[in-house]
């Protein structure tokens, strides 16, 4: 049951569900270009914005970048309603923005925000009434409400802030991780549970609402933190566990074992066991 009786997110919910809401979706590269292929497939127009024009000119004259998505693919979602695009005013005309921006880690080790903090401030101005922004780059806990909401609220031209209930006017924003496993052709996009949270009930309300048009499943959290420490630890297990299995295919060849043959063994275990496997290195 949605949480929702103010006209401008009962109009985006309506928009969402009828496949009428324009999705803007900033950052094409693997997070961001599959995601808006998914949105076309069910119907959705998409556009795609990126400061390299380079993808740009590829996406709008029907090519690729990415090795598993083949060209076909993208001139049938240019076909279908895909373009691309390098100004952000064009933000304005978006029901919905989706971030997928990088975050790399810098030379001290420490999260590189400015790929966010850029974007953040470019579509800032072009923010409207009613609009929804979910924020999908990996970050640390406290991003979303720490950076985002005050980057988009200082810079926006109409002076609007973030509706946290339903009695709040203003635009809505979300933190939803991305799960893109590049080259993992055993699981299907669609079939990958989809995080949310939102400031406030009705911005994760309506950012379940997007997503569940395009994944099977939303898994809805309590705030952005949550969901943003949720791909933290998704991360951090992922991490352990190869260095652990980098770690020990060292000891097996020097005492002659075969590790493989090992996490053969172990992962026949059906419970509290899930196998890794060492790098090329």
């Amino acid at each position: 049951m949605f949480p929702i009786t103010d006209t401008h997110s009962i109009e985006l919910l309506n928009r969402i569900q009828n496949r009428q809401a324009r999705i803007g979706i900033v950052g094409m590269g693997y997070v961001g270009l599959p995601l808006a292929l998914l949105f076309v497939e069910q119907g959705f127009s998409i556009a795609g914005f990126d400061l390299d024009a380079r993808k740009v000119e590829t996406i709008n004259n029907g090519g690729s970048y990415i090795q598993r998505i083949p060209p076909t693919e993208i001139q049938m979602a240019r076909a279908a309603g895909l373009s691309a695009s390098s100004d952000y005013s064009q933000v304005e005309d978006m029901d919905a923005v989706i971030i997928c921006v990088p975050t790399p880690l810098n030379e001290y080790r420490e999260p590189d925000l400015s790929h966010v903090v850029g974007t953040i401030r470019s579509i800032a101005p072009h923010v409207h009434e009613g609009q929804l922004i979910v924020l999908e780059s990996t970050t640390y806990p406290g991003t979303t409400e720490e950076v985002v909401v005050p980057l988009l609220e200082d810079g926006n031209t109409r002076g609007l802030r973030v509706a946290r209930d339903a009695t709040s006017r203003g635009f809505y924003v979300a933190f939803s991780p991305e799960r893109e496993d590049p080259g993992n052709d055993t699981v299907a996009r669609r079939d990958i549970p989809k995080v949310v949270g939102g400031c406030g009930s009705v911005a994760t309300e309506l950012a379940g609402a997007l997503y569940q048009t395009i994944f099977n499943r939303t898994v809805p959290v309590s705030s952005p933190g949550t969901a943003e420490m949720t791909k933290l630890l998704e991360n951090i297990y992922r991490c352990v566990n190869i260095a652990l299995v980098n770690e020990l295919k060292q000891l097996c060849m020097r005492m002659n074992i075969d590790l493989f043959e090992v996490i053969d063994a172990a992962k026949t275990k059906p419970f509290g066991f899930q196998a890794f496997y060492p790098g090329p290195g």
